[in-house]
């Protein structure tokens, strides 16, 4: 699909012509901390042209031509100049001049200092198409070949953004403060569009799921109910859709000379002592499928288009944070240079990168802050915390043993040590490309609460997958087609309705009312739970925690994970150190209480105690 210098969606908000040419980014603003933005102009032949900004205080750095004459990279430097349309004049020496008109608009007060999600948030991650359908008119969309089919469970479903703007009600009363979407650009693909991981448009949402104006009313929507938005970011690979894959503007553009080869998988590579370059270069320059073409971030113009894209729609739509998709497959030099970019505009910016392993060394080795084996530099915030993941799932399904259960999950949080900064991980109990939790934990509602509770309570910034609240699962198979079910309620036409609870199971509502009432404690002491982990070793099957601050006298939560079949004593003489100088307790959801010499512990349970 074609953009053009003011998309469509832009120039009917300004009510300006719609130019012919296409420019990306589409527009920029005046007062950024680096003044200088690079336009991809777009055109046949406009590689041929000379060009010349004819606005005060605008100056053009430099005019560069790569392999396709369709393209042209225009460097202007913004410093001196004050918002306004910016005429950009092309001349041939073989046809008429064409003239651009380039917006340069005003900044939101305070833009760079926008405050990134942190530890006092819940992220509640969403898959658009799977969630609510707002608007049917847009199920299907002309020109786009894969239709809305709703029996089809990698087919698209409806879910838009306006279904999302429609339940905001649901998702701050429920507590969650920060929604993570999977992908909305563009993905004109035949079929499996739905997920949205493959890009064929960078500065469009997709219109099965709206526009831009709705994306940025989203997010303002989205403000007024407490709630930040995080947008997910693909920097490693786009759709073989993309018009790249028929022109791209140099032969380098992408990997392997176009042709699908595929990565071998291997992240080890790149921290391996013994290792050998061709083993770096499988992993990072192969393709994941031949639907998704992997981008060669080495090219200069590609990666400034890549750090400028994301910029962009932080400050178009009043984004909170990004959460950058397969963050290690793209160019480790690229990485650097982009989370530099981004943190020297928004400073108080968080933004998360997918890293899947579960090797907690080289989770670290991104994250910023974090001892290395080399000189990488690296200003990623945030690393989403898979090593916790999968030892909290092993350590709840395992028995108890010297070496096997809670102790498991101990020696993960002693490994904190590794990190830059362990209370800015993302934590999470599943998400969009894992089983559900509620199957990994083959349907226990016990284990089930004390994953949850876990996750709710650790250190760190918890992620919650939608419907986790609702137990839903995926019983017998891996399908993520299957595992992103529709959430029951967010059709018109479906009999249980999760939003209202209608038919809802007595479990179902159990389990929603567990995580809202935890997610509502985190909002009554959210000095607690942007403050200090100090934990136990576990002992006999229990294992025991503590969220506080550090000033005295500050309220405190205790958290304890029984995984005894049978009630216990908790005798809390061990815990002195944190219990000295406080005279009451309550358990979540009880009333008030002298603090005792021990607590009675549920079988199989996990409590959650707030002492005061």
């Amino acid at each position: 699909m074609r953009y053009c210098a003011l998309s469509t969606t832009l120039a009917a908000a300004l009510a300006w012509p719609v130019q012919a040419v296409e420019v990306a980014p589409p527009n920029w603003w005046a007062g950024m901390v680096s003044p200088t933005v690079e336009l991809m102009i777009h055109e046949p032949g406009i590689a041929e042209a000379s060009v010349k900004a004819d606005y005060p205080g605008v100056k053009v750095l430099s005019s560069v031509r790569q392999d396709s004459n369709n393209y042209l990279f225009v460097t202007l430097d913004t410093e001196q100049a004050k918002p306004g349309v910016i005429p950009l004049t092309f001349t041939f020496s073989d046809r008429d001049p064409v003239t651009v008109n380039y917006q340069l608009q005003t900044r939101e007060e305070g833009s760079s200092q926008r405050e990134g999600f942190n530890q006092t948030d819940v992220i509640y991650l969403i898959t658009p198409d799977r969630f609510a359908n707002g608007d049917l008119s847009n199920d299907s969309v002309a020109g786009y070949v894969d239709k809305a089919d709703r029996d089809d469970k990698g087919g698209r479903h409806g879910g838009d953004i306006q279904g999302m703007i429609d339940r905001l009600d649901y998702i701050s009363d429920m507590g969650f403060t920060q929604v993570w979407t999977m992908p909305l650009l563009e993905n004109a693909m035949d079929a499996y569009s739905y997920h949205g991981y493959s890009t064929t448009d960078y500065y469009r949402i997709d219109p099965r799921f709206g526009s831009n104006e709705l994306y940025r009313e989203f997010s303002q929507q989205a403000e007024q109910h407490g709630v930040g938005v995080i947008m997910d970011v693909i920097l490693n690979h786009i759709g073989s859709g993309h018009q790249w894959m028929q022109d791209p503007p140099a032969e380098d553009w992408i990997n392997n000379d176009g042709k699908f080869v595929p990565t071998s998988h291997r992240r080890e590579a790149l921290h391996d002592p013994h290792g050998v370059e061709s083993d770096k270069v499988a992993f990072n320059d192969g393709w994941f499928v031949p639907t998704m073409p992997d981008l060669n971030q080495r090219n200069p113009h590609l990666a400034q288009y890549l750090i400028q894209n994301a910029i962009w729609w932080v400050e178009y739509a009043g984004l909170s944070g990004i959460r950058v998709d397969t963050y290690s497959y793209s160019d480790k030099a690229f990485l650097s240079d982009w989370t530099a970019r981004l943190m020297q505009e928004y400073p108080n910016l968080n933004i998360v990168g997918e890293e899947w392993t579960v090797n907690p060394l080289i989770t670290a080795y991104w994250q910023a802050g974090s001892q290395r084996h080399d000189d990488y530099e690296s200003a990623l915030p945030s690393v989403m915390d898979f090593p916790l993941q999968a030892t909290l799932t092993e350590a709840l399904k395992n028995s108890e043993s010297w070496s096997s259960g809670l102790r498991t999950l101990y020696e993960i949080l002693a490994s904190d040590f590794v990190y830059g900064d362990p209370y800015n991980l993302v934590v999470f109990a599943d998400n969009h490309d894992m089983s559900r939790i509620y199957s990994q934990l083959d349907e226990d509602p016990a284990l089930w609460d004390m994953a949850m509770t876990t996750v709710l309570t650790m250190r760190g910034i918890p992620q919650v997958f939608y419907g986790t609240e609702i137990l839903m699962a995926n019983p017998g198979t891996e399908d993520h087609g299957i595992i992103r079910s529709d959430f029951p309620g967010g059709w018109p036409d479906d009999k249980i309705n999760a939003f209202t609870g209608e038919g809802l199971t007595d479990q179902q509502v159990w389990a929603q009312d567990r995580i809202k009432s935890m997610l509502k404690l985190r909002q009554q002491y959210p000095q607690v739970f942007a403050g200090k982990l100090t934990h136990y070793t576990p002992d006999d099957g229990v294992y025991v925690y503590f969220r506080h601050t550090e000033h005295a006298g500050d309220a405190k939560v205790m958290v304890v994970l029984n995984k005894n079949a049978e009630s216990k004593a908790l005798p809390l003489a061990r815990f002195s150190s944190m219990l000295t100088g406080y005279d009451n307790i309550r358990r979540l959801g009880e009333s008030q209480q002298p603090l005792a010499q021990s607590l009675t512990l549920p079988a199989s349970s996990a409590t959650v105690w707030i002492i005061e």
